[in-house]
């Protein structure tokens, strides 16, 4: 697939419309563009995280998501038409599937959860959870579209890539974490007010 960019602006959106891949024109603060938009975001901390110092093969691993989050944005950007043959770009469920496998590798080397994780440690592990919590509110934009929209617009595995990505990121920031020696920074309910930090081995 061919895409030539040969200017940047365009000045079609100065007045708060933009079109959707369709060409569907729509205000700005549609849900649907909302929405991909929050998938872009996602997809732009990612490549913060990227620049950190990762584990083998996680660049490698992470470039593949950015990628998958262009297909998730290209997917949300042009509505599903449930009537007639849809030809474009969607993302797969073997994505998601691939996603489940990276989650259970890195899962299998990680000591079991003592308590909920706090987003801090070493700035792998906290540019991951950043990346996590923006993918979660992506997933909520995407949730908020499904349920304003005609049932079936919305393609069939957004929601569940989107799901999995942040689970994915989570263990992602634990195995970051563990693999600089650092380990868990858990939660500890009411310890807050002694300001101590607690963390596993």
């Amino acid at each position: 697939m061919g895409i030539h960019l040969t200017r940047i602006y365009t000045r079609q959106g100065d007045g708060g419309d933009t079109r959707l891949g369709d060409m569907t024109l729509v205000r700005k603060d549609h849900l649907r563009v909302a929405a991909y938009g929050d998938v872009d975001e996602t997809n732009a901390v990612i490549g913060v995280v990227r620049a950190q110092d990762l584990p083998d093969g996680w660049d490698v691993g992470l470039g593949r998501v950015q990628n998958d989050l262009f297909d998730v944005g290209a997917d949300l950007a042009v509505p599903v038409d449930p009537a007639s043959a849809d030809a474009r770009l969607r993302i797969a469920a073997g994505r998601v599937t691939w996603l489940e496998e990276w989650c259970d590798d890195v899962n299998a080397g990680l000591a079991p959860l003592e308590s909920f994780v706090l987003p801090g440690g070493g700035a792998a592990a906290v540019h991951l959870h950043v990346a996590r919590t923006v993918c979660r509110r992506a997933e909520r934009s995407v949730v908020m579209l499904c349920d304003h929209e005609p049932v079936g617009t919305v393609g069939v595995n957004v929601v569940a890539y989107l799901n999995r990505l942040s689970d994915l990121l989570f263990i992602l920031a634990r195995g970051a974490n563990a693999a600089s020696g650092r380990g868990d920074v858990l939660w500890i309910p009411g310890g807050g007010a002694s300001g101590g930090d607690s963390a596993t081995g």
